[in-house]
């Protein structure tokens, strides 16, 4: 039985601290009755499996939703925080997994949106272009304010919502999943920023589901499980494995095992494949490689360079602009992707938000999204309920949704459950065929696991895989061929066991003499 440490171990005074916090939302309780001290000036870290309560917690603090009971303090004294601009003036800013920017607006108008002061935007754009400057050379959050939003990749629109906090005068930053969506190197960049800050007396709270992550920034942890706290640890005295059994219970296996592939027939041949944009750029430039059924053939790649559009017109979600696409020697490369899915190609998306789900429909209705038009949902023209349901009921037990309500809004559910759905509607259909991006994106590592093993067995069957993950630990761990993707172009195949130098030259570019690489696979 884990123990957490005593209140007085550290003489850092509190910087936050939770009383007795108690949370429902009709018959989820999402916070149980808890007690939680964040010291002042220190890194913490929130991990628990999803649903276990963590983002309700911190969005209790910033003001999102109010506590049914119990009480907060901000540097020993009680704090009513009603809304979220309560908390901006308590010194409380938080990022969150979705970024809350307006993709049309530059940087420097997202950060002034709301806290213009006055009428007059002339005085207050050169306010905060000032402040902005002074901010990016403090603590690296370097980003043009004149750039538009939509327009930045996902690190730099991370670092225009943290500019946005440390704006408002933040003194305490929660940042749920903040890793989530960013490259190795935007990670490190990220870190960095946060030490620095915590270097300048600022307290910061991550919520996150990586536990190496954890033990690489944070001074402490707590572990919640079933919307209680169940530990709350210095990070140098515990390990990944011990965290990961608190989370879920029990011993959670870190890599999946498996036996070796037994490939057979080619069941996706991709050959000179190319996909331009609009401006006529190639965002996959004459790509060939095959997949056979018994393999799962994983792609390595910093992200943005071709991976999401290459599984995209596979799908028949873009129009290729040159090349072909056979599945089991069958040209589907015009083909829409209703078609494509009618043949055996399923799709797990990057995105769940964008391509995976929606969001305002019930979880049963989107367990069968893409799949609506399959005899076994209706009954003439309307909709047969109760296989529907029972089909919901039967996905949401083999992937341990929760909670396990199939008429709960989608939206309800926290990001990794969401996820589950999707994996869910798209292992569950048994394709000979799966694309998967990003599986375990937000998901935490009891769920990683079960995912992994899934798609190990669906493997083991027969099917064919090919995987695209910015998780190189997840590629190597589950492909038998690594591919490397470099600006749209693959630039080499290794095995899955050699080393990260060897795999990240490949996904930068370059061959093992340094040279440039590029081409066909």
């Amino acid at each position: 039985m884990l123990e957490s440490l005593p209140r007085s171990s550290d003489p850092r005074p509190p910087a936050i601290e939770f009383v007795g916090i108690d949370k429902r939302f009709g018959a989820v309780h999402a916070n149980r009755d808890i007690d939680l001290t964040i010291l002042a000036g220190s890194i913490h870290g929130l991990v628990g499996e999803n649903g276990a309560g963590k983002s309700t917690l911190m969005s209790i603090l910033y003001g999102f939703y109010q506590a049914d009971r119990g009480e907060i303090r901000i540097d020993g004294n009680p704090a009513a925080i009603r809304s979220s601009a309560d908390a901006i003036r308590a010194g409380i800013g938080m990022v969150h997994q979705q970024f809350m920017l307006v993709d049309t607006m530059t940087v420097l108008e997202n950060v002034l949106l709301g806290a213009e002061g006055s009428f007059r935007l002339r005085p207050a754009e050169r306010r905060a272009r000032a402040a902005l400057a002074k901010l990016a050379s403090d603590y690296e959050l370097w980003v043009d304010p004149d750039a538009v939003v939509g327009e930045l990749s996902v690190g730099e629109q991370q670092r225009v919502e943290i500019l946005k906090t440390l704006y408002r005068g933040a003194e305490i930053l929660i940042l749920d999943e903040p890793t989530a969506v960013l490259t190795p190197a935007e990670v490190d960049h990220l870190f960095r920023i946060l030490r620095r800050l915590q270097g300048e007396g600022k307290t910061v709270v991550v919520i996150t589901h990586k536990l190496k992550e954890i033990k690489a920034v944070t001074d402490r942890v707590s572990v919640m499980r079933k919307g209680e706290i169940v530990a709350t640890l210095d990070t140098a005295d515990t390990t990944v494995e011990t965290l990961a059994e608190a989370m879920v219970g029990r011993r959670v296996l870190l890599q999946v095992s498996k036996g070796p592939s037994v490939p057979g027939a080619v069941e996706l041949e991709v050959a000179r494949l190319t996909v331009r944009d609009k401006r006529g750029l190639s965002l996959v430039d004459d790509v060939s490689f095959t997949v056979r059924a018994g393999e799962i053939v994983g792609i390595a790649g910093v992200a943005g360079n071709g991976q999401s559009e290459l599984l995209e017109a596979i799908a028949g979600i873009r129009r290729a602009d040159g090349g072909s696409i056979r599945l089991g020697g069958r040209a589907i490369t015009a083909l829409d992707p209703a078609e494509i899915r009618t043949l055996g190609i399923a799709h797990i998306p990057e995105d769940r938000h964008r391509m995976g789900l929606v969001l305002n429909f019930s979880a049963e209705e989107n367990v069968i999204l893409g799949y609506q038009d399959d005899p076994a949902w209706s009954s003439g023209w309307l909709y047969d309920r109760t296989a529907i349901r029972a089909a919901a009921t039967r996905a949401f037990e083999d992937f341990d949704v929760r909670p396990p309500d199939p008429l709960l809004r989608t939206a309800l559910f926290s990001g990794g459950n969401q996820q589950k759905i999707v994996v869910a509607r798209e292992i569950g259909r048994e394709p000979r065929l799966l694309l998967v991006g990003q599986p375990t994106r937000g998901v935490d590592i009891g769920a990683i696991e079960a995912i992994h093993r899934r798609l190990i067995d669906l493997r083991d069957r027969g099917r064919a895989i090919l995987l695209v993950s910015a998780e190189l630990d997840e590629i190597r761990s589950l492909a038998d061929r690594v591919l490397c993707m470099c600006q749209g172009r693959i630039t080499g195949e290794c095995r899955p066991e050699a080393s990260e130098t060897e795999i990240g030259m490949l996904m930068a570019g370059l061959g093992g003499d340094g040279t440039a690489r590029g081409g066909r696979a």
